[in-house]
This record gives structure tokens, C-alpha cells and sequence, in this order.
């Protein structure tokens, strides 16, 4: 039932008066009401007579509506009426700064095992330790920067994480032995697990045309990060050491640390947290950044929005649980892929002269699990050099993901990547003399694999609500650094004891993950974000008094 609030609309001015829509239009102002609103529940016309310049009109609003009234607009309405420009840009480079540094730490991993193997002599299982131990961290802290993110904002979050994750990159350089090593990148892995909501703070500014393509084409600064620190590699470590090559790896951090100040919030954060006067501000800065006007009118908020925030228990109620534990499972998968990818390169670099059996079937074992530091094989500058060509992969893998997710939607571009991917990994079964083709298929694997993970930090942000979307992000991105855990033992263990059993692992987690894929019961493509999760209800608070009022300027 409409309750008619007795606040009096601004007077029509003349006859130049006009009313400026959504979409940045103008319509001429109505010389009369609609005949929607001429009902029994008000039997005297609230209008009063006929005259438009003596005109004053009554502001009509809805108690328990899906439909947001003329003078009202909520955040999703002004980012679409906004559209992608400055603001967004300018945006996109400061998150592509953070995901570029993510990207350096995670490919360090596959250069710092054979590197510690030859100069501490430690042996294959303390190789995946030293791999496993970030990944704990970052499983560990998921949840936790998801949590901070949701009660207490993106941007201070972010903030929190550049600061500790350049600190701890840096003492890494300096750890003396190999225990202090496990605990200062465990502590590395830890800030980390914040990068994540990066993607977060990104997708709320997006409109929702232009969401998935930004989001995918972020991965660029994942691809860029990882070519450069296989370039840097390739410069320090046959000269300077691991060491420097820790070191100079920072630097990305500490320039996405002093520009943490100029970060905006999301707005839809400070509308979730209560704070719409901010919200309306940081609206107001993405209009004028993008050249477009205010929109006119009130900022309303969805009922569910203002309630309770960053609860992981939420995740698994009753309209979220079955998408939530699907999700766990393919994050979880595809961290296991791809970064079994990253580590398995390195490893089947070093032992490609060892694929093949004299009789040129596929050998049974490619090194001994135990090696001594006199049998260690440093990457050579063909090996780095084949490591970027494997990098570059990304590349093609974005670009192909771009241009199948908006067509097929996010669902059928995951599940058809996953099984891709799983045909390209048996076919690294397949022994060949020619080291072109181990190249070119972990080219074609790595590619595909980082498509998924793109595709999946599009639907994750789509499919959450605003009160629990950094939080769900955050549990889903955990639940990848588990799979990440386990990835080691098979890629750096496993692999050089049984090449067919390792591949048969990632093969069928794949394929498992292209089912569960299918099976998730939302299709996200062309959808807004949800801002509540009981529905889109419209909200005002106790009184009389608007949540926002945006004037032309």
C-alpha cells in the first residue's frame, strides 16, 4: 500500500523547466500526472489544478516496493548512468597496480625452490613446504581481510595489506636460514589473502554492461606481473642471488602503498555501513571525474543493505548455501590447476631430458624425490625464457575469455574451460622429443586455466550481495589457497615419482570442477548486483529526514 509522505517537490520553473532521467536525457516536465497515479487510495488529487507553472506536485514513495520511484535513484542506477570513464580508469591502474604485485609474489615461487634446493640443499618436500606455507597464509587471512573489508571498508583494508605485504616481502630477502624463510613468507602469504577484495572495490564501480570485460581484462596486470618478474629473474638471479630478487619484487608494493591515500571507498559500502552522505560524495566525485551530471532526486538504499555485514555463518543460509559451497569447490579446483601449472613448468623444464625412455615411451619416474645439492640443476636462460613464453599465455586466455563470457554467460565459459584445460593436461602425457611441444601445451593450458580464474572473480562479486560480497569473495578466495596447499605435493613431488598419476589428479579435479560449474544455480550475465539478500526492498530510516538528496550543480 503507497504512503504518500507530505514533503512538497521543487516548482517547475517556467517554461524551460526540465527533469533529467537516468540515462543523462531531458524530457520536458509533465504538464500533468500520470494516470498511474490518479487511484482510489487518493480520491482528492494531490496535483491540484491544471496549471504547471503553479504547479506543486507531492512526493510519492514506496514503504515495501521493488520499483524505485521517479525523484529516488540507488547506486547501481547512478554507476550505470555514469558509465566507464576517468573514474574508472584511473581506478582500474590502481588495482592493476595491487594484482600486478600479487602476481611477482605468487611466480617467485616457482624461481625461489630450485634456487634454496641448490644453496641450502634442502630437499623436494621442503621445496612444496616453502610453496604451501604462503598459500596456508593467505587461507588463513581470506576470511579475515573479507571480514575487515565488510565492517570497516575496501579501501582501509587494501590499505592494511600493501603496508604489511611490502614489509614482509622485504625482511624475506634478509631471512638466514630456511625456518626463517617459512615464517616470513607465511607472514607474505598472510597479507596477501587481502588482494582479493581489490577486485571487490573495482566491480562495485562498474557499470553493469562493462563489469565482466574490466574485470576480466584486469588479469592483463596479473599477466604483465608475472612476465616481469620472470624478466627480473632472468636478470638477477645469475649474478645478484634470490636475495636481490626478493628485494627488488617489492617494488610494486611500495608504490601501491603510497597511493593507497588517493583510493576511493565504495560507495555501496558506505551505504551498506550507513553512511549514505559519504556515498552520495563519492558519487558525486565519480560524475564529475566522468564528465556526466548528478543524478536529481533521493539516494535510497535496499532494507537488507543496512543490516548485518560480513557474516561468513550468512554464506550458507538457506538462498546462499548451495552456490556458496559450489563456488568453494571450483576456486578451489582452479587454484589446484593453475598454480600446479606455474610450479609443474619449472619442473618439467628441468627434467625434460628425463620424459622420454630410450625406447620413447613415457618415463615412470622423472628424477629421484631426494636429491643431493651436487645434482641440482639451476633454471638456465633457456628455461626463463621458456617460463615467459608459458607466462604470456594469460594473455590470449583473457582476451578468449572476454569474448566467450558475455555470449555464453559465466557458468558455461567456466565449466567449458575446465574441460579444456583437462585435455590439454593429458595430453602432457603424450612423449615427445621436441621441447616445442611441452611448451606449447602448458602455453595452452596455463592460458585457459587463468581464463577460469578471471571468469570466476566475475560471477563471485555478481552473485553476492553488497553486505556479504568482500566476505564472500574472501571465503571463496580461501578456499582456492587450500587447493593451492595441496598443489605442491603433487607438482613438485608427485610429478617426479609418477608423470601419469600427477596428470590424471589435475585431469579429473578439472573435470569435477566443469561439472559443479554447471550445477550452480545462478547465471549471473546481464544481472545488477544484488545490494541485499532477502531481495530488493527499498529502505528509508525512522523519520521523515531523506537519506540523500543530490542537487545539479
Amino acid at each position: 500500500m503507497a504512503q504518500i509522505i507530505s514533503a512538497a517537490r521543487r516548482k517547475v520553473k517556467g517554461r524551460g523547466g526540465n527533469y533529467e532521467d537516468l540515462d543523462g536525457h531531458t524530457d520536458p516536465a509533465p504538464q500533468s500526472p500520470p494516470d498511474s497515479l490518479r487511484s482510489e487510495s487518493a480520491p482528492h488529487s494531490i496535483y491540484g489544478g491544471d496549471d504547471s507553472n503553479d504547479l506543486l506536485g507531492q512526493e510519492i514513495e514506496m514503504t515495501s516496493v521493488s520499483v524505485v520511484p521517479d525523484d529516488t535513484f540507488t547506486v547501481t542506477q547512478a554507476v550505470n548512468a555514469f558509465g566507464f570513464g576517468k573514474f574508472q580508469v584511473r581506478l582500474s591502474l590502481f588495482t592493476g597496480l595491487c594484482w600486478m604485485a600479487d602476481s611477482m609474489e605468487m611466480t617467485i615461487l616457482s624461481i625461489l625452490s630450485p634456487a634454496l634446493h641448490c644453496e641450502w640443499h634442502i630437499t623436494r618436500y621442503q621445496q612444496a613446504l616453502t610453496t604451501t606455507i604462503v598459500f596456508l597464509g593467505m587461507m588463513l587471512s581470506s576470511t579475515f581481510w573479507g571480514n575487515v573489508s565488510d565492517r570497516y571498508g575496501r579501501k582501509k583494508a587494501l590499505t592494511m595489506c600493501a603496508v604489511l605485504l611490502f614489509y614482509y616481502g622485504l625482511l624475506s630477502a634478509f631471512a638466514p636460514n630456511f625456518l626463517w624463510i617459512l615464517f616470513l613468507r607465511g607472514l607474505v602469504g598472510f597479507a596477501i589473502g587481502c588482494v582479493p577484495q581489490s577486485v571487490t572495490l573495482y566491480a562495485e564501480f562498474l557499470p553493469t554492461k562493462q563489469r565482466a570485460k574490466c574485470v576480466v581484462l584486469l588479469d592483463c596486470f596479473w599477466a604483465l606481473g608475472a612476465c616481469f618478474e620472470v624478466l627480473l629473474a632472468l636478470l638477477v638471479m645469475p649474478t645478484m642471488g634470490w636475495q636481490w630478487l626478493l628485494a627488488l619484487s617489492t617494488t610494486p608494493l611500495l608504490a601501491f602503498a603510497c597511493i593507497c591515500p588517493w583510493l576511493p571507498e565504495s560507495a555501496r559500502y558506505h551505504v551498506a555501513s550507513g553512511q549514505p552522505d559519504k556515498a552520495l560524495e563519492t558519487l558525486q566525485k565519480v560524475a564529475k571525474d566522468n564528465g556526466k551530471p548528478m543524478l536529481l532526486g533521493r539516494l535510497v538504499v535496499d532494507d537488507g543493505s543496512m543490516g548485518r555485514r560480513g557474516r561468513l555463518r550468512d554464506l550458507l543460509g538457506p538462498e546462499l548455501r548451495r552456490t556458496s559451497l559450489l563456488l568453494w569447490f571450483i576456486w578451489m579446483a582452479c587454484a589446484f590447476c593453475y598454480y600446479g601449472v606455474v610450479l609443474m613448468t619449472t619442473e618439467l623444464f628441468e627434467a625434460s631430458a628425463n620424459r622420454c625412455s630410450e625406447d620413447g615411451s613415457l618415463s615412470s619416474q622423472l628424477k629421484p624425490i631426494e636429491t643431493c645439492s651436487a645434482d641440482c640443476k639451476e633454471l638456465t636462460t633457456t628455461d626463463y625464457i621458456d617460463l615467459l613464453w608459458t607466462t604470456l599465455a594469460e594473455f590470449p586466455g583473457i582476451f578468449a575469455t572476454i569474448f566467450v563470457i558475455e555470449r555464453f554467460g559465466r557458468k558455461r565459459t567456466m565449466a567449458v574451460q575446465f574441460v579444456i584445460f583437462a585435455i590439454c593436461i593429458y595430453f602432457l602425457l603424450i612423449c615427445s622429443a621436441e621441447r616445442s611441444f611441452l611448451t606449447a601445451m602448458l602455453f595452452v593450458a596455463r592460458g585457459i586455466i587463468a581464463g577460469v580464474f578471471q571468469a570466476a572473480y566475475v560471477y563471485t562479486p555478481e552473485v553476492y550481495p553488497t553486505p556479504l560480497r568482500a566476505v564472500g569473495v574472501g571465503s571463496c578466495s580461501a578456499m582456492a589457497r587450500l587447493g593451492a596447499m595441496v598443489t605442491p605435493y603433487v607438482a613438485q613431488v608427485l610429478l617426479n615419482s609418477s608423470l601419469l598419476l600427477a596428470m590424471t589428479v589435475y585431469g579429473l579435479a578439472a573435470l569435477l570442477a566443469a561439472v559443479a560449474c554447471f550445477m550452480l544455480p545462478i547465471e549471473t550475465k546481464g544481472k545488477e548486483m544484488k545490494e541485499s539478500v532477502s531481495g530488493p526492498q527499498l529502505h528509508r530510516p525512522q523519520g521523515n529526514q531523506p537519506i540523500g538528496t543530490a542537487t545539479a550543480s
